[in-house]
C-alpha cells in the first residue's frame, strides 16, 4: 500500500496549487488528480449537489487503488468531507478551509480581509471558523464571483481579469486589512498579480502547504509513505481534456497526458 498513489480533486484546475505542495513536501508520492471542469465553479452550486460529486470522485479514486484522498476544494470539504470520512474511514482524508486560525495570529491591525467563492463564505462551517479563531479580530469577507472561471481558463493577468481582482481586494485595503486569506484554491495562481496591487506589508495566506503537511502526518501514522520513486502524475478533467492539457504547463511544473473523467 505505500506505492499507492494519492488522489485529489478540485471543481477545476485550482487544486493544482495544492498539488504542488504536496509534491514539494512528497516528492516520492504517486500523484492522481481529478479536474471536475465540466462543474466548475463548485461554489455557485448546492450543497447535494457537490456532496454527489464527492462521492463519484472518491469512488474513482478507490478504484484507482489510491492510498488517500485530497479535497483540494474548499467548498467541497464543507459540503462532503464529513460524509466521505464516514463513507471510508479505511483512508486517510484531507480537507481545506480558509486559513483563519493562522491569519488572526498574523494580523498586527486586527483587521483580517478574505478572498472566496460564495458558496464558502456561506457556509456553517466557515462561520464557525470565525467563532472558534477570529473572535478578538475584525474580519472583512469578499465574495469573488467570476475569478475562477477566469483562472479555468488560464487566465491570470488580463484586463478584465486585473480590473475584478482589483474590485476585490480595494474594499479589504480601505478597510485596514493586513493579513488577505486566498480562501479557493485557484487564488494562489493570482499571487503575482495580487503582490502588484497591496503594499508590501500586506500578508497572502492560503493552505496548501498546511494541507501537504497533513496529509505528511496522516501518511506516517498510518506507515503509508512511500519509499519511491513516485511515477509521472496523472490527470483527468471532466471537460474538454484538450483546454486542461493546454493550459497545464501554464499551473503546474510540467505538460502532462490529461484523460477524459466522463462520470
Amino acid at each position: 500500500m505505500r506505492e499507492a498513489p494519492i488522489g485529489v480533486f478540485d471543481s477545476g484546475v485550482g487544486g493544482l496549487s495544492v498539488l504542488a505542495e504536496i509534491q514539494r513536501l512528497l516528492p516520492d508520492e504517486t500523484l492522481l488528480y481529478v479536474a471536475d471542469c465540466g462543474n466548475v465553479p463548485y461554489g455557485e452550486k448546492t450543497p447535494e449537489f457537490i456532496r454527489q460529486r464527492c462521492s463519484v470522485m472518491a469512488s474513482f479514486f478507490q478504484r484507482q487503488g489510491a492510498k488517500a484522498l485530497v479535497l483540494a476544494c474548499n467548498t467541497a470539504t464543507v459540503a462532503g468531507v464529513a460524509e466521505l470520512r464516514r463513507d471510508y474511514p479505511q483512508w486517510p482524508i484531507v480537507g481545506m478551509e480558509p486559513a483563519v486560525k493562522p491569519a488572526a495570529a498574523a494580523t498586527r491591525s486586527g483587521v483580517v480581509g478574505v478572498l472566496a467563492t460564495t458558496g464558502t463564505l456561506q457556509s456553517a462551517k466557515f462561520a464557525a471558523l470565525l467563532d472558534r479563531f477570529a473572535a478578538d479580530v475584525r474580519v472583512i469577507t469578499q465574495p469573488c464571483p467570476g475569478l475562477v472561471e477566469l483562472i479555468e481558463g488560464g487566465d491570470l493577468h488580463s484586463p478584465a481579469l486585473c480590473k475584478l481582482l482589483q474590485g476585490y481586494v480595494q474594499p479589504l485595503l480601505d478597510a485596514g486589512c493586513d493579513t488577505i486569506i486566498l480562501g479557493c484554491t485557484h487564488y494562489p495562481f493570482l499571487k503575482p498579480l495580487l503582490k502588484q496591487m497591496i503594499p508590501g506589508h500586506i500578508s497572502l495566506i492560503d493552505t496548501g502547504a498546511a494541507v501537504a503537511r497533513q496529509l505528511q502526518r496522516l501518511l506516517a501514522e498510518r506507515e503509508l509513505l512511500a519509499p519511491g520513486p513516485a511515477r509521472a502524475a496523472q490527470f483527468w478533467s471532466s471537460a474538454d481534456p484538450k483546454h486542461f492539457s493546454n493550459i497545464l504547463p501554464l499551473l503546474w511544473n510540467s505538460a502532462g497526458v490529461v484523460r477524459s473523467f466522463d462520470l
